[in-house]
């Protein structure tokens, strides 16, 4: 038996040993440096042959001697570019003017008809005929046609139409007669459009509720057949129409307040709270026997009237119940103290005050309380909103009101609140009417979701400039007899999209890096290339809940200080310098840039704009010069585009100018066949430098193509190259049946063209590298996958150095997957007597994983095609972290604070108490009890000791019976990692202990490349011990300190 047992202990002994032998494999880091080396001679050939990257940078260097390299001066371009944006908004609102002039005018001569009859054409109802063909009341002939201006929609530019809310009746006498009077306006909009062809939508806002729109458009309803837009509502009208203020809203949520009028005054505060914007200032109380502050964190104080604020008032709104016994005494005195304190100490709107009462009924008229706090001087208006059927208390209601300079309404019914609200307004802007303040206004930016088919122009625009910004100006009555009652008779305004702005600013002058943004007094975003207004909902993008009220420190949140910010703000105008760690491709790619900040105020308007230029590459630009002939000629090369988004010429002055493109416009231009466009001439003389210097490459492409003797190699598909003038040559090697990436290079992959907010990606990749180092990334596209090989070119003249532009080409994967395997292989006579391990080795072995992988940690190459595209760390969680702690790849901590997170939303109340033992095991038991099926099935004793298990498997049971679960994105912010490739580290190697086995890895810099050589042991599995690493974004989580209340 011993024996038995001495034997057995052997055999387990030398297995264990012969085991771990074979367990442990030998790369030789040598063999893996050699691979290196030749894959690193082999794609610098390709790479330089199909590219013709040295040919370009040799044309540049012979044309050094008569270029000029120049070194912007920021102060003096933002001073310049902020003096045109001035103009153009100048004379928008000098437009707007001459509309608010009309108006009055035709009002001032027009005696009101009680009787009139007056056909005009509504919007919703032109064009629309009987099923005998007659044209509906109110509607008529009325022609539209596609207008490249107005975004390809059908519009009518000879005419203005009406659109009236359903719930306002179109033939009442008050809108007859309002109408009738607009319609002078209609000469004024044809001419304004005459006098400045940029203008886009002009309108008018009529008090009575109807809106004039022109050009006229056939108006689109819901899919419920209703108009529900109501310009009274709009940002623009509501601003023009009142001033600044500051509103404490009183809600009563007493027992008598129960049902349908506390949806009421639900309803009511909402509407109140749509008309308030970010020059307000608001807070909310619910009253019964005590005061409560719906959000006890604004206790005491005035918030701005943001969205994101009134958003959440209306949630903590929404959750309100009633109870108790209402006390209207101890709410007044508070919402007075506020108001009283805000005003005193400089802080809020320093403007209107004002006190909603929402309530159904006032027990007493609490004189006492106006007589301590608003009386004799009345600063406060109070308005009051009687909820319900009943008028038992009315007339207290009625008192308290107007002996406080306010308004009183009675509400009964949903259908009521909208009207009854927006008599306030007209309150509040009697002062302006009475003492005729014509202040001109501007919104803060918003997307134009009104228009129809205005959302197909989500997906074809850049993100940050969809947006717009609206001018607007009151019109008042000026006839005598009614002056000192102060009739608000509508507001007009304009349009002004922020891409039209913006492009005053030209891409060509900020370098690749560089950019400008516009801010509003509140800090703002209006545009910005970082803001994303849009999020995915499924297969659609929509609208970010709060993406008008991004904040500039939200996008520039390097600057901690809020320096940038703060002066912005105020109006200054400087400059200054932060460093800033900034993302390309989708953010995956983190860079280290020092960018400079100029800023200054755009006069009569509260926007401040700002301009970045980065330091080194982007604060130099070089100048060459050719004649016209010269240029000319090359400039018409097929090969040679120009970019569509950039001005070269300015197509919108003279309507007949549209119908070119750019490139079109410019040669005509230059030809001398349109004089009169107007054209960038410092542009256009870049352009046709670049289009001489650029010439040779297409001739050596076509060489290349035609009379190499092998033919180009199978796999290589595109060469290109780009300049900073926005000139783009392309060569296909490849026709459009065989070739892999068909979408690249062409119109809609706008991440690789010359757009109006960014160079193309190769580009922006190219410049950070060292010029005539070829940068290698991997591009996916609906399950197609393709690589770029792309560098920068340079020039050089009197001392300094200038980026000339990028170049490169696309090729394969096939065809860098057989270059890569057939080099990645010792040969099959190696001499393997005295090597231990795998020989000849070869990457094709199943004993070995390789890898190529970028210096963002980015699988360029892999056996298995799926792992191409995503993060080494993911896919091999032991190497990277140890190459990480060997310091060959950092770690950088980014931010996102325009996230959106996904949350579920049960129909039941979400909230919970703090999990104490008993709680825990009370819902255990509760759980066992009324789940006993689920819980035979999926016992799972560990999994009780956390209570938010507990909490979700009680939810995901009642969810697939009871309910469904919904989930919902909402905004957050989030941190996300990500590398970078310190190349100073050119190789590793290691093992990895992983419990029974230790992996071997050897880690290789390829030389003139942005990649490394990742060779592994592949039959040790680590992910027991090394989880995966990821690039996840993860939701920062805010503790929020409430004040305790009041003792």
């Amino acid at each position: 038996m011993e024996t038995w047992t001495r034997l057995i202990l052997f055999l387990v002994g030398f297995c264990s040993v012969w085991d771990s032998g074979q367990a442990q494999m030998k790369i030789p880091p040598e063999t893996v440096q050699q691979w290196a080396s030749v894959l690193s001679v082999r794609l610098r050939d390709i790479t330089t042959k199909y590219s013709g990257s040295l040919l370009l940078q040799k044309k540049l260097k012979d044309v050094e001697p008569i270029v000029k390299i120049v070194e912007l001066n920021g102060m003096e371009l933002v001073k310049d570019f902020s003096d045109d944006i001035e103009r153009m908004l100048g004379s928008k609102m000098k437009s707007v003017k001459r509309l608010a002039e009309s108006a009055e005018d035709a009002d001032l001569y027009h005696d009101f008809n009680a009787s009139m009859q007056f056909d005009y054409y509504n919007s919703m109802l032109i064009n629309s005929v009987d099923e005998d063909g007659n044209y509906a009341p109110l509607g008529g002939d009325f022609p539209l046609e596609e207008n490249e201006h107005f975004n390809q929609l059908l519009v009518n530019t000879q005419q203005s139409d009406i659109q009236v809310p359903t719930n306002v009746y179109n033939r009442d006498p008050n809108i007859l007669n309002a109408i009738y009077n607009s319609e002078a306006l209609n000469d004024v909009f044809i001419n304004n459009f005459q006098k400045d062809p940029t203008l886009t939508w002009q309108y008018f806002g009529s008090s009575t509720g109807f809106f004039r729109i022109y050009p006229g458009i056939k108006w689109t309803p819901d899919a419920n057949g209703v108009a529900a837009y109501d310009c009274r509502n709009r940002n623009w009208y509501i601003q023009a129409a009142t001033s600044p203020k500051d509103i404490i809203i009183m809600v009563d949520i007493s027992g008598s307040m129960k049902g349908l009028k506390m949806t009421i005054a639900k309803h009511t505060i909402n509407t109140i709270l749509d008309t308030l914007g970010e020059n307000d200032f608001v807070n909310i109380i619910a009253y019964t026997d005590y005061v409560r502050y719906v959000e006890p964190c604004f206790r005491g104080t005035l918030v701005q009237a943001d969205l994101d604020n009134r958003e959440h008032f209306k949630m903590l709104v929404d959750d309100l119940h009633v109870k108790g016994e209402a006390k209207i005494n101890k709410a007044m005195k508070e919402a007075f103290k506020i108001l009283n304190l805000t005003r005193s100490s400089g802080q809020g709107s320093m403007c209107n005050q004002a006190i909603m009462l929402i309530t159904d009924g006032a027990m007493e008229d609490y004189e006492e309380v106006f007589k301590e706090f608003n009386w004799p001087d009345r600063r406060v208006r109070v308005f009051t909103y009687l909820i319900g059927r009943e008028m038992t208390f009315a007339q207290n209601t009625k008192w308290i009101a107007c002996n406080n300079k306010g308004y009183y309404t009675h509400i009964s019914t949903l259908a009521d609140v909208q009207e009854n609200v927006m008599e306030y307004l007209h309150v509040l802007s009697r002062p302006m009417v009475i003492n005729h303040d014509h202040d001109i206004i501007w919104t803060e930016a918003y997307m134009d979701t009104v228009c129809p088919l205005a959302t197909q122009l989500f997906s074809t625009k850049a993100q940050s400039l969809l947006l717009m910004t609206s001018v607007a100006m009151p019109v008042f009555s000026k006839k005598k007899e009614t002056l000192s009652h102060g009739i608000l008779l509508g507001v007009v305004g304009t349009d002004i999209p922020l891409l039209e702005l913006m492009k005053l600013a030209p891409r060509y002058m900020l370098g690749v890096h560089g950019y400008t943004f516009l801010i509003t007094n509140n800090g703002y975003i209006l545009a910005h290339p970082d803001l994303r207004p849009l999020y995915k909902d499924g297969r659609k993008l929509k609208p970010k809940p709060n993406y008008n009220s991004v904040d500039l420190a939200e996008v520039e949140w390097e600057d901690t200080d809020e320096l940038l910010r703060t002066a912005m703000v105020r109006g200054e105008t400087g400059s200054m310098s932060l460093n800033v760690r900034a993302s390309l491709d989708k953010a995956k790619r983190p860079l280290f840039l020092v960018n400079d900040y100029y800023y200054t105020d755009i006069s009569e308007t509260p926007f401040s704009f700002g301009m970045v230029l980065t330091q080194g590459h982007g604060q130099l630009m070089f100048m060459g010069n050719v004649s016209v002939e010269e240029g000319l000629h090359d400039l018409m090369s097929p090969d040679l585009s120009i970019s569509s988004e950039w001005t070269y010429c300015e197509l919108d002055i003279d309507p007949h100018h549209r119908k070119y493109s750019q490139q079109q416009a410019a040669i005509r231009y230059l030809l001398g066949k349109e004089p009169d466009l107007e054209c960038d001439e410092r542009l256009l003389q870049q352009t046709l430098f670049d289009a001489v210097v650029t010439a040779p490459l297409e001739a050596y492409w076509n060489t290349l193509m035609l009379n190499d003797a092998d033919g180009v190699e199978q796999g290589v598909e595109t060469a290109f190259l780009g300049t900073r003038s926005g000139l783009t040559r392309l060569f296909r090697y490849a026709g459009v049946e065989t070739r892999v990436a068909k979408k690249f290079l062409t119109p809609s992959d706008k991440d690789n063209l010359f757009t109006v907010d960014h160079f193309p990606l190769w580009y922006r990749l190219a410049v950070e590298n060292p010029p005539g180092r070829f940068y290698y990334y991997s591009v996916s596209d609906k399950g197609t996958t393709f690589v770029v090989a792309t560098t920068a070119v340079t020039v050089s003249s009197g001392g300094r150095m200038a980026m000339a532009g990028a170049i490169g080409v696309q090729m394969s994967l096939d065809f860098l997957e057989k270059l890569f395997w057939a080099i990645a292989k010792q040969p099959s006579d190696t001499d393997c007597i005295n090597i231990e391990g795998v020989c000849p080795l070869s990457c094709e072995n199943i004993d070995l994983n390789c890898f190529l992988v970028d210096n963002n940690g980015f699988i360029l190459l892999s056996k298995d095609r799926t792992e191409v595209g995503r993060f080494f760390g993911e896919v091999d969680g032991s190497v990277m972290e140890s190459l990480i702690k060997m310091g060959m790849y950092k770690k950088i901590s980014l931010f996102d604070y325009q996230a959106m997170c996904k949350t579920s939303h049960h129909h039941a109340n979400a909230a919970r108490p703090l999990l104490s033992p008993l709680y825990v095991l009370v819902s255990l038991l509760r759980w066992i009890l009324s789940n006993s099926l689920m819980f035979l099935l999926d016992l799972n004793f560990c999994g009780f000791w956390h209570s938010d298990y507990l909490v979700d498997a009680k939810a995901g049971y009642h969810t697939s019976h009871k309910q469904k679960k919904v989930e919902a994105q909402q905004p957050c912010d989030t941190a996300y990692p990500g590398f970078l490739y310190d190349d100073s580290i050119r190789e590793a190697n290691s093992l990895i202990k992983c419990g029974r086995c230790q992996k071997m890895f050897v880690v290789q810099y390829i030389p003139d490349s942005n990649l490394v050589l990742v060779v592994t042991q592949a039959d040790c599995d680590c992910s027991r011990q090394y989880g995966s690493i990821l690039l996840e974004p993860k939701e920062i989580k805010y503790i929020l300190l409430t004040p305790d209340p009041d003792p």
